[in-house]
């Protein structure tokens, strides 16, 4: 099922320049006519963009600025009598237009096919993409998260199709939505939304249509008869009768193989074929500029108009073409070839210089087909599991310098280097913890002998061995509440040979202070 997601920016143009004057590091630069934006400017001041020539009007306003009335359209002599000290800068159409260009590139970590949706808005089809990032509303927090840490205002949308997501990021309720069937939803918002043009919104708004449904609701003849067959054609794409494929930005510097093939293909023999030659033609020229790939997008453009994409990633900078060959065939069941692929482009989205180790595996040829296998190598296992489930979810845990159980362990990539810590070898630790711990009935002796049974989730468990105490203080540097804080752990077995890790915690002191009993890990 497609996915798309539609990225609103409803102040581009004054988050551009204000992002622009933050970048020059305190230099003041002149914006426009009399006025100047400092790079120290808070941002409740009210700021403006006005076009250039004789009769000048507002083209985009800040937040600030739409709080105190001001609106596109509104002549800039009225904005300046209704706020005095009004920050204005000159409208630049082309500046924008290149910075929306380059923050389309910037998008391309979340999906291969990232299109510009001018004037102030992006698509991105994240078909078969989101499951990278831990799902489509993960996705969409983690963008809108790092745009406002740009400074840039956004809203977002993800749906079936680029007009109802875009329909939805500029006039839905919500500043982050996710529809699944999208009719009902679609067919509330405005006439305005189905890109129209404003001349025919109006007219059409004259005539009595409010929402989208009402417009689907006309019959189609006298709407083309009247408006012509662009109504009737939003209509269809917003709703998915008609395709409206999206024309993906591709960055200028990036190593790329293509093949524009003879006849359209559409069995998975021939996609494997087509991934092998693209395959070798890419590593070919990776090895010219000395990189290893780490991200690869394969777009295959349909003889419909449309496109499909896969999208691979490895841990470490790889060259070797058997290896990168496996990842993209794993990814051909998410490719619908409709009736037939005409043209097929594999770039290496993200490449990287080659660890002295990759080198000198090349140098001694351990890289050919029939001498290395690159899945038998942890590297090669870690992009496997990370393409199919997600390489956030593919890690390691390491030791941290923390005698607390919960804060003395961290997820790091799965080929991180070794770090210098490690774990206490006098007391075994058990191989899961529980997050958080959970509270269990005990009954045993006081004050420090261990538990004689103890009921967990329901279930009562008679211990027959344990080992301990092993007492654990709780990090007064933290927080005063730690001070007196601490835990005395156990390593308990039961009547079913099952092995836990309890432990009772007090406060004060051991005889005196409240105490509760908790269950904290499993051993193996």
């Amino acid at each position: 099922m497609k996915r798309v997601v539609s990225v609103y920016l409803p102040t581009w143009p004054t988050d551009r320049l204000r992002v622009r004057a933050r970048s020059s590091k305190g230099q003041r630069e002149r914006l426009g006519s009399g006025s100047a934006l400092e790079a120290d400017e808070p941002a409740d001041k009210p700021f403006v963009v006005a076009s250039t020539g004789a009769q000048r009007v507002i083209t985009a306003v800040d937040v600030a600025a739409h709080r105190l009335g001001l609106r596109r359209g509104i002549p800039l002599a009225h904005a300046r009598a209704m706020v005095p000290d009004l920050t204005v800068a000159d409208a630049d159409p082309d500046s924008d237009a290149e910075g929306l260009h380059r923050l389309a590139l910037w998008a391309l970590r979340y999906s291969p096919m990232v299109a510009v949706d001018p004037p102030d808005g992006l698509w991105i089809d994240i078909t078969g993409a989101s499951h990278l990032l831990g799902g489509e509303r993960p996705l969409l927090d983690d963008l809108i998260r790092r745009l406002a840490a740009m400074g840039v205002t956004a809203r977002a949308a993800i749906a079936g199709t680029p007009g109802a997501a875009n329909a939805l990021a500029r006039f839905g309720h919500r500043p982050v939505s996710v529809i699944d069937d999208g009719l009902e939803v679609v067919s509330a918002l405005p006439v305005a939304a189905l890109r129209l043009g404003s001349e025919m919104t109006v007219e059409l708004r004259r005539l009595g249509f409010e929402t989208i449904g009402d417009l689907e609701a006309t019959p189609r003849a006298p709407l083309a008869h009247r408006f012509g067959t662009l109504p009737g054609r939003r209509l269809d794409q917003v709703f998915g009768r008609v395709a409206e494929p999206i024309m993906p930005v591709v960055p200028v510097e990036t190593v790329q193989a293509r093949r524009s093939l003879v006849e359209p293909i559409s069995t998975a023999e021939a996609l494997q074929a087509v991934i092998a030659a693209l395959v070798q033609d890419l590593c070919g020229q990776l090895e010219q500029h000395g990189l290893g790939a780490r991200t690869l997008d394969l777009l295959w453009h349909r003889v419909d108009g449309t496109m499909q994409a896969i999208r691979v990633g490895t841990a470490k900078p790889v060259r070797a073409a058997p290896h990168l060959t496996r990842l993209l065939v794993e990814r051909i069941d998410s490719v619908d070839p409709g009736f037939g692929i005409e043209i097929a482009i594999l770039t290496a989205t993200l490449a990287e210089p080659l660890s002295a180790e990759e080198v000198g595996r090349l140098v001694a040829g351990e890289t050919d087909p029939g001498t290395f296998d690159e899945v038998a190598t942890i590297a090669g296992l870690v992009d496997v599991l990370g393409n199919r489930i997600g390489h956030d979810r593919v890690f390691r845990c390491a030791p941290v310098e923390s005698d607390v159980p919960e804060r003395s362990v961290t997820r790091i990539p799965a080929l991180a280097p070794p770090v210098p810590a490690g774990w206490p070898s006098k007391w075994p630790r058990p191989g899961r913890l529980l997050t958080p711990p959970e509270p269990i009935e005990t009954m045993a002796l006081m004050p420090d002998h261990p538990p004689m049974a103890f009921t967990w989730r329901g279930v009562r468990r008679l211990i027959k061995r344990a080992d301990g105490p092993e007492r654990i203080h709780g990090e007064w540097w933290r927080r005063d509440r730690e001070m007196a804080a601490a835990r005395d752990y156990y390593a308990v077995e039961d009547h079913t040979g099952e092995r836990f890790w309890l432990y009772r915690s007090w406060e004060g002191s051991p005889d005196t202070g409240p105490m509760r009993w908790f269950i904290h890990g499993l051993f193996g």
